[in-house]
Formats: structure tokens, C-alpha cells, sequence
């Protein structure tokens, strides 16, 4: 079973690792990584901006390795509501048949410190390692790792939502319609 991320970053290759991984036990498993553009902004300021970000991922990672019995694009985003600005990613996931399933993470409440850079054109990860003095922290834990103080991670975020979204994959059984290669069937 071949997995694409669409993304060479390395915590959304660990979080569809380790869901694939514990989802699909007897597979012969690779899981790879590959650069795309995602077509959207490099901070997508809106949900939809978001998703879409995602769904481009899926689809250039498609074109590059057809081959892929999965294929996941994960996309980081932001966005004002009711005056606050939010956190969030967009995940989607094509799998055998052409299916594709998406959802989004749930979403938290950034400072009013990172949210006024970024709101000036910083990109999240940049804005978080000003404000709290990290390093490339979007590779590593994420917004959410420090505002959590390590509790929970952007690979852990991830990879409980890439979780629910593959559900249809791995029961395909209760979702008619979808094809997937089942937990029964590796």
C-alpha cells in the first residue's frame, strides 16, 4: 500500500505514518512524502482558502505518483471569527475508486500577539517563532504544541483528524459507495 503526503514537511508525514500505520496493521506499508504546490496563499486566510489548499495538494500529489493507493493533503489555515483569529488545517484523503473524503481539525484561538502579525502578512509558523522565541516550529509542534505546552502536538492534531477522515476507507462496509482496502482485508 502506497501513501503520498503531499507535503515533505515531516510532522504531516509522521501524523499519516503512524494513522496508516495503526489503521491498516498487515499492509505492507510506504509512506512518502513529495512537494506540491498547494495554489493558495502560503498563510490561507479563510476556511475555504483552506480546504481548497488541501484539495490541490491531493490533486498535483495525484498527478506526480498516480500510482498511490492513498493519497493525503493536509493545509494549515487561519481565520477571523467574531473577532478572533483561528487555527486550523484542512485534510483531505483520495483513496481507491477516486473517493475522497475531507475534514477539518478542530480549531483554537490564537494570541492577540501572533494574530496582529499575522494579520500583517506574517505566516503563522514565522509569527509563532517571534512571539515564543522558537525555532521552525511548523515543522516541529506547531502553534498548538506551544500554546498546549506540548499536551498536544500538530502531528497528534493531525493525525486524530486524518483518523475520523479515513473511517469510510477502513469500513467501507458501512459507507456504500466507498471503496477502501478494509481492516479485514490486509
Amino acid at each position: 500500500m502506497q501513501v503520498v503526503v503531499a507535503s515533505r514537511n515531516p510532522v504531516k508525514i509522521a501524523a499519516a505514518e503512524q494513522v496508516f500505520v495503526r489503521s491498516f496493521p498487515h499492509a505492507a506499508l510506504q509512506v512518502t512524502g513529495v512537494s506540491v504546490p498547494s495554489g493558495v496563499a502560503d498563510q490561507p486566510l479563510t476556511a475555504e482558502e483552506t480546504l481548497l489548499g488541501a484539495e490541490n495538494r491531493v490533486r498535483h500529489a495525484q498527478q506526480q505518483l498516480p500510482e498511490a493507493t492513498y493519497t493525503v493533503g493536509i493545509e494549515g489555515g487561519v481565520a477571523w471569527q467574531e473577532g478572533r483569529l483561528m487555527c486550523f488545517a484542512a485534510i483531505v484523503v483520495a483513496g481507491p475508486g477516486g473517493q475522497t473524503q475531507c475534514l477539518m481539525t478542530p480549531y483554537f484561538w490564537l494570541p492577540p500577539a501572533v494574530a496582529e502579525l499575522v494579520e500583517r502578512g506574517v505566516e503563522l509558523g514565522d509569527a509563532d517563532d517571534q512571539v515564543f522565541g522558537h525555532s521552525n516550529s511548523k515543522q516541529q509542534m506547531g502553534a498548538v504544541g506551544i500554546l498546549t505546552q506540548g499536551q498536544i502536538d500538530r502531528q497528534a492534531l493531525y493525525a486524530h483528524t486524518l483518523q475520523l477522515c479515513i473511517i469510510p476507507f477502513c469500513r467501507p462496509e458501512l459507507y456504500p459507495g466507498v471503496s477502501g482496502a478494509g481492516l479485514a482485508g490486509l
